[in-house]
């Protein structure tokens, strides 16, 4: 029996990480073949997207389309389930923007190449 002692770390179980988020939200806005998100998320290597996207698909977040063709073609998309995450998401990037703008406040040199309409 698999036992937690706050829902955190449930929550983190299946989307903590660098990459799960950020796949998570390059998928709200559609389905995105393998090299779509890799392309949209720079500084992830192929092994690694692939182990979080299999990883995602298993805890029931995404789900894949595998179309019968040559060369293959496989796309992933936002689960129904995968959906309830998106109140969550939106609030860590909304989080991460007001972070941001705090930083530059205090002198840091750090700047969010994304714009919010991006990001939903």
């Amino acid at each position: 029996m698999k036992q937690y002692r706050l829902g955190i770390e449930a929550t983190l179980e299946i989307l903590g990480g660098k990459w799960k988020s950020l796949i998570i939200c390059n998928l709200i806005s559609g389905e995105k073949r393998t090299s779509e998100l890799q392309r949209n998320i720079p500084g992830i290597s192929q092994k690694v997207l692939i182990q979080q996207l299999r990883e995602l698909e298993r805890d029931g977040i995404i789900g894949r389309h595998v179309y019968n063709q040559m060369p293959p073609k496989v796309e992933y998309y936002i689960t129904e389930y995968g959906t309830t995450a998106n109140e969550l998401i939106d609030v860590m990037c909304s989080w991460g923007r007001a972070n941001i703008t705090i930083r530059q406040q205090q002198g840091e040199d750090v700047v969010l190449l994304e714009t919010k309409s991006n990001e939903e």
